[in-house]
């Protein structure tokens, strides 16, 4: 999977990593994301926000954490970074939990994921992750709308200069 690879330059102008997302163009509204950033300046992970609330808040954030992002440290039962900034997003304030977790193996073009489905204590939000093969773990929160295996083919590496600092 080259598209996983880990990108080096000498000036790193956002993360290191290729962020797998969907491609802003392909999405018919609004985008935003966040660099999480570390003390000495580097990337801990990159999040996207998908609003098709027109401003109302948003249908979806995908994650993408590498390894030793201090977001992806986390007790059992308690809800990735990427639904709590969901849930932030929408101004709710309602305390939710991981009920249960379940693994099934998904195809992405000729490549064979096992994503991890999550079950929330708040049952409108959508949840699912998987890592890749450079150790990046993503994560996709939805709001209101489940998750299918079409998604998984709409996945792609964002160029780098998305992220550059203008």
């Amino acid at each position: 999977m080259s598209f996983l690879r880990r990108r080096s330059s000498a000036t790193p102008a956002g993360p290191d990593f290729d962020v797998l997302a969907m491609d802003p163009g392909d999405w018919p509204g609004n985008l935003g994301a966040g660099l999480l950033p570390a003390p000495d300046g580097s990337c801990q992970g990159v999040f996207l926000r998908y609003d098709l609330f027109g401003g109302r808040g948003p249908a979806m954030i995908i994650g993408n954490l590498p390894e030793g992002s201090p977001a992806r440290e986390i007790a059992d039962d308690e809800v990735p970074f990427e639904v709590a900034q969901l849930m932030l997003a929408l101004e709710n304030d309602e305390e939710i939990t991981v009920v249960t977790t379940e693994d099934m193996p998904v195809m992405q073009g000729d490549n064979l994921l096992i994503v991890r489905r999550l079950k929330l204590s708040e049952s409108r939000i959508s949840c699912v992750q998987f890592d890749r093969s450079d150790g990046v773990l993503v994560t996709i929160a939805a709001w209101d709308r489940p998750i299918t295996d079409d998604l998984y083919a709409l996945l792609k590496p964002l160029p780098a200069e998305l992220f550059q600092q203008g």
